[in-house]
């Protein structure tokens, strides 16, 4: 685990727990959302056991587990045994640390994570997507409810998939990935006017002289104190939450596991809410910002 989570990571056991629980909702429903399982989808549900094998004996996994076990026995998921799983982790999952809206953003990132875990997306998938969003209306607003919606209504304009929208699709899908606490997301989808584009930037162009900076997430490279600090050499400033002195929020490349949403947080997210209120503030990649650093002689 990296040193800057540690301090806090004991304190978010619980959300963790609920966390993944409405992952693993998500992902159920992601890889039966055309009707269909395959194996690769079937080995997509294998990885979240595998990765709460540790936790097998304690509770409430020590009941979640051997029900997802015992329907993956035979390597077929039938409409029974997913139910049975969706209906138990209802049950087992609290809303003392998330609501509704939260939950059900992580079951919408999971379920997208289920979706591509085949590496193929059908438009039965999308059509079936669509309608699940159309049953959570109250995401609206929250991203990235809007960007998929408007993905799916451009690219069913014409009720087929070409290979350049799959590809599209595919890499947007797979930044949602809910079994990879420590990868953060590079290419999610943002809307800018009437097109979507990737949350970070392309090759941005990093200036720090007058410039206000705030990190989230972690580096393996850098504390954050260091980051800090040379910002401050550039001539820039820090800030501990997005706002408009902020130029750039840097995201750091190994996320955060304690974030509520897998792959970003809410610096990420409030980001998102002044560049749609016009704000100008750039979001870039960790490895573009050492680039920048790069070029400065550092």
């Amino acid at each position: 685990m990296h040193p800057d989570h540690r301090d806090y990571f004991k304190f978010t056991s619980m959300a963790r727990l609920d966390k993944s629980i409405n992952a693993l909702i998500g992902i159920v429903e992601g890889i039966a959302i055309d009707g269909h399982i395959n194996d690769l989808e079937i080995g997509y549900l294998t990885l979240w056991l595998a990765e709460h094998e540790e936790l097998r004996d304690q509770h409430p996994y020590n009941e979640l587990v051997p029900v997802v076990t015992a329907a993956l026995a035979d390597g077929i998921l039938t409409e029974d045994e997913r139910e049975d799983i969706v209906w138990l982790c209802e049950r087992l999952r609290s809303t003392e640390f998330y609501d509704r809206v939260t939950a059900d953003l992580q079951r919408l990132h999971a379920i997208m994570g289920g979706i591509v875990a085949d590496t193929r997306i059908s438009v039965d998938e999308l059509r079936a997507l669509s309608a699940w969003m159309d049953e959570h209306e109250h995401l609206k607003t929250c991203w990235p409810f809007d960007e998929v919606g408007s993905l799916i209504t451009g690219v069913l304009a014409d009720k087929q998939i070409d290979e350049k929208e799959h590809a599209m699709l595919h890499a947007f899908f797979s930044e949602f990935t809910v079994l990879l606490d420590s990868r953060t997301i590079t290419r999610a989808p943002l809307s800018e006017g009437q097109a979507i584009v990737g949350l970070c930037a392309v090759d941005p162009d990093i200036s720090f002289l007058d410039k206000g900076f705030c990190f989230t997430g972690a580096s393996s490279r850098f504390s954050r104190a260091e980051f800090e600090q040379l910002v401050a050499e550039l001539g820039g400033s820090a800030h501990s939450s997005p706002s408009k002195k902020v130029s750039y929020l840097v995201i750091g490349a190994e996320g955060n596991p304690c974030w509520a949403f897998a792959c970003y947080g809410r610096k990420v997210e409030k980001a998102i809410e002044l560049r749609k209120a016009g704000s100008r503030v750039v979001i870039v990649h960790e490895l573009d910002f050492h680039d920048a650093l790069a070029d400065h002689g550092h």
